[in-house]
């Protein structure tokens, strides 16, 4: 008993729709492991430990900081600019600061240019990978470290890199219910 005429469209146009949904539900973690292997679209490795071999040859890491378009914070690199021997361990600080009244729960993403130094680039501690409360006016300084593998000095493409910009943009994200509940309204009681 085979479908004919209208029905086999309308089978197979609700094919099409739910093949082309669920490709679309995981492109993003697909295209995020890619980034994470290739290092592509700037994305950089995470380690436990530093490097065990440090060259003389050095890089310069610049530092980058933005927000999304509704984040209330100020957000900063405590320092633009470092160099470091390539393989050594670097620390560097961002600073945010939140000037408003009322709590803001925030998350970073992050990339590294020129893409093709992403998969040289390790992050041994970071901010990004925690959820970040700031209360009203709490400022605080939140530490990077990481280190620049040495075979970048033997990749085609990215041995060429002079510089490293490592970007962080922060956004903002829904307070956890037990922080969202202590919020202080405007009559000064804790709720």
């Amino acid at each position: 008993m085979g479908l004919e005429g209208k029905q086999k469209t309308l089978a197979q146009t609700v094919g099409v729709v739910v093949l082309m949904g669920g490709l679309a539900w995981a492109s993003v973690p697909l295209y995020d492991w890619f980034c994470r292997v290739t290092g592509y679209g700037g994305a950089t490795n995470v380690a436990e430990s530093g490097s065990d071999t440090i060259l003389d040859q050095t890089i310069k890491i610049r530092f980058d900081a933005s927000l999304e378009r509704d984040m209330p914070w100020e957000f900063k690199p405590v320092q633009r600019e470092m160099e470091v021997r390539i393989g050594e361990t670097g620390l560097a600080f961002y600073e945010a600061y939140n000037p408003t009244d009322r709590p803001v729960a925030g998350s970073a993403a992050y990339n590294v240019a020129p893409y093709a130094a992403g998969a040289f680039f390790s992050k041994i501690q970071c901010f990004c990978f925690e959820e970040q409360i700031l209360q009203p006016g709490e400022r605080v300084t939140m530490p990077v470290t990481f280190f620049v593998d040495p075979e970048i000095v033997d990749d085609r493409e990215a041995k060429f890199a002079k510089h490293i910009t490592l970007s962080y943009t922060f956004y903002e994200i829904d307070l956890p219910e037990d922080t969202a509940q202590l919020t202080v309204p405007s009559d000064g009681a804790v709720n």
